[in-house]
């Protein structure tokens, strides 16, 4: 099987300068570059880059796909808007990662499955970014679903401790959006699983009146604020 990754930045929060177009192209001729994506499809070699160093100087979100099981996701936000301690709360080796740089918070998101391991469409690899992106925002403002779901991923390989503790299980679960919904299939999250966790989430405040999603034997529709 012959090697498949892909590689893509985005900027999100400003364009990048000539300067750091610049060192984008040092570190790859071949790849697509403009102010505000870097985007290449590595078949031999390698990116000769440190994704993490990258996004904690000037990029804020990265996706890495490898035709043999690696997922990867990270997310760069200001610190002012995200506290890096309530993340950490969710954090779980090689599952979620938070990093701090300077003025950010970087949140990492990794699945490891060599079960998955095959062939990749380009088409299937670039269309994370745009799904996964609005995550973003979501973050910024506090929603912590995604960093949940996370941790469920790390649940679901059994890579968590004896001793680990749950983390609290935040509010919507039953009710996800496109992103969520597509993070779980990047971090391949089973429904089964998924299930089980989301029974003690309340749903979001103003949540609409009819279903607008369902999922086994849930369905969004509000709730009041006590437990399942």
């Amino acid at each position: 099987m012959s090697e498949y990754q892909y590689y893509e930045f985005q900027a999100v929060d400003r364009p990048l300068n000539k300067g750091e177009i610049a060192e984008l192209r040092a570190l790859s001729t071949r790849a697509a570059i403009t102010p505000t994506r870097f985007q290449n499809v590595y078949n031999w070699g390698d990116f000769t880059g440190d994704p993490l160093t990258l996004m904690g100087r000037y990029l804020d979100a990265f996706v890495y796909v490898a035709n043999w099981g690696t997922h990867q996701f990270m997310l760069r936000l200001p610190r002012h808007l995200f506290d890096s301690e309530t993340a950490r709360s969710y954090a779980v080796n090689r599952s979620l990662g938070v990093h701090t740089s300077g003025d950010f918070v970087i949140v990492e998101f990794t699945s490891e499955d060599e079960e998955e391991a095959g062939w990749v469409e380009d088409e299937e690899a670039e269309s994370w970014m745009p799904t996964l992106l609005p995550l973003r925002s979501d973050v910024a403002a506090e929603d912590l679903r995604a960093l949940y779901l996370a941790w469920l991923g790390a649940a679901q390989t059994e890579i968590l401790d004896d001793e680990e503790i749950e983390p609290p299980v935040p509010p919507g679960l039953r009710c996800l959006s496109a992103s969520l919904k597509a993070l779980i299939d990047f971090l391949r999250i089973g429904g089964d699983l998924l299930d089980v966790a989301t029974a003690p989430s309340f749903a979001l405040p103003g949540a609409p009146s009819r279903p607008i999603w369902s999922s086994g034997s849930f369905t969004c529709r509000p709730r009041k604020r006590t437990r399942c």
